[in-house]
Parts: C-alpha cells; sequence; structure tokens
C-alpha cells in the first residue's frame, strides 16, 4: 500500500467514525490527511462508502449534486457544483420519518430530482443535454435531509475538499410521486417552494440550477463520472440541486416541498 492509498483509507476512517450512531462532529482531518484537489477528495469519499457500507448503511445508489444554484453557491462561498454518493437506506417516499436526535445539525433543502431509465455510458462521453435527457426515465419533487458535521461551518474553516470527501452534507432523501410525462412540463420555468410548519420559508425556479436547467446539473454529473470512467447505471437517483438555500430545523418540525407540476414531498422530524 501507498502511502497516498494509505492517506486515502486514514482520512475516511476519521470522516467515516464520524457517520456512525451516535454521530459525532467530524472536524479537521490531520494535515497529512487533507485532500489537496477534487480528485483525492473523490478518493477519500469513495473509501468513505465502502466503509459506511461495510457497516451495514446499504449501497450507494445515487448521487447528490451541491452547489449547483447561485443562492447555495453564495450560501457555502462556491463556485461550482460537488457531487456525493446516497445510500438506499437514507431513501424515503413522499412522506420521511426522521429521529431528529440521529442527527448534528439537521437542515433541509428544496429539490428536483430524476431517475434513470438507462445507463449514460462514459465512453459516450462529452455528453450532451439531448443524450442526458433520453436516459432520465422520471423526474421527482424531492427534499434533501443534510447534516452539519462540522466543528466550524459557520466560519467555513472546513473546505469544500473536506465537504466533498464527506458526500458534501448529505444524509437523506425524501422523494414524491415520480414523474413519467415530465416531457410535457417547462423544467426551467417550474417553480419550487418550501413550507416549515405550514410557513414558507423559500422558493425559486428551475432556472436557478446551472446554465438556467435541472438537466444541465445531469449534464455536469455525466461528464465529471465519465472522466473518472464511471457511467451513471440506470435506476441510478439523482438529486439536481436545491433551489431554495439550507433551512435548520428543529425537533417536531414539519418540512413540505412542492414543485409546480411534480407535487408534493414531505419530511418530519420527532
Amino acid at each position: 500500500m501507498t502511502r497516498s492509498e494509505t492517506s486515502v483509507k486514514r482520512a475516511a476512517a476519521h470522516i467515516a467514525k464520524g457517520r456512525l450512531q451516535p454521530p459525532s462532529p467530524i472536524g479537521h482531518l490531520p494535515r497529512e490527511f487533507q485532500p489537496a484537489d477534487i480528485a483525492d477528495s473523490m478518493a477519500i469519499q469513495d473509501a468513505v462508502h465502502e466503509l459506511l457500507t461495510a457497516k451495514g448503511r446499504g449501497s450507494v445508489i445515487g448521487t447528490k449534486i451541491g452547489c449547483t444554484t447561485k443562492v447555495m453557491q453564495d450560501y457555502l462561498g462556491m463556485t461550482h457544483p460537488c457531487a456525493g454518493g446516497i445510500f438506499d437506506s437514507t431513501v424515503h417516499h413522499e412522506a420521511g420519518a426522521f429521529d431528529f436526535g440521529s442527527f448534528l445539525h439537521v437542515g433541509v433543502e428544496c429539490e428536483i430530482a430524476v431517475q434513470l431509465g438507462s445507463d449514460i455510458q462514459a465512453v459516450a462521453a462529452p455528453h450532451s443535454i439531448e443524450t442526458v435527457s433520453e436516459a432520465v426515465a422520471a423526474f421527482f419533487p424531492a427534499i434533501e435531509i443534510v447534516d452539519d458535521r462540522y466543528v466550524d461551518f459557520v466560519a467555513r474553516v472546513p473546505d469544500w475538499r473536506i465537504w466533498v470527501a464527506d458526500d458534501f452534507f448529505g444524509a437523506g432523501i425524501v422523494l414524491g410521486e415520480p414523474v413519467t410525462q415530465w416531457h410535457e412540463l417547462d423544467l426551467a420555468a417550474v417553480q419550487g417552494l418550501m413550507r416549515i410548519n405550514d410557513v414558507e420559508v423559500g422558493s425559486g425556479h428551475g432556472r436557478d440550477i446551472i446554465n438556467g436547467h435541472p438537466l444541465e446539473a445531469l449534464l455536469w454529473l455525466a461528464n465529471a463520472e465519465a472522466g473518472r470512467g464511471r457511467d451513471l447505471p440506470a435506476n441510478w437517483i439523482v438529486m439536481l440541486g436545491s433551489v431554495v438555500q439550507t433551512k435548520w430545523v428543529a425537533r417536531g418540525d414539519v418540512v413540505d416541498v412542492e414543485i409546480e407540476g411534480m407535487g408534493k414531498a414531505c419530511a418530519r422530524f420527532t
């Protein structure tokens, strides 16, 4: 095992420990284990997935894409999207019930999601909006559950490379009913809004996602994964990004999101 492989595995072990129950702040990685670039971050992320799967978290069945909208890039101080994994054990449908105490600092995001009906193959890159669109089987209204697992997130000290290695705050999702007749929708114009305890807390549109269209996020992911020699397989779930800034919730809160023309999803924290 090379020094690089050792560093990746030790960084992954540090991160995975904070993700297991009971959760604990991940804090700072020792300098010698810190990712130097996005390739390092993704290598650590892969190792984190292996460790969490071995510990019973389940399989990675999708990708959450973070920072695809200006509101989220401004909030997190980033200028580009990032990707993290979605574990099957963390996927809820229509109405998700969550144990508030199982998180450190839990938040929610109003998202548009897709599920692929066929592979998007790396060998076909560079992809286009047309080619990735052909692979989409369904759209969903969705909620992403995020967890601030950092000791000083507000100060932005753990930079984005560590956030990426740790699945970029990912902690679960709620998917509404699938929309298979999505070609009839003006995806750039659809409005998404989020309510907490029946009070509207934010709204946005599909055009807020990079380059003015939700599927631009899928295109970004497909080409990024192709650069790593990886396909996006059939049935893969992709969260395309939040059109509302992250909202942090309290025990007892009920969160509803609605995407125009797609429907609703709900999350309850008890």
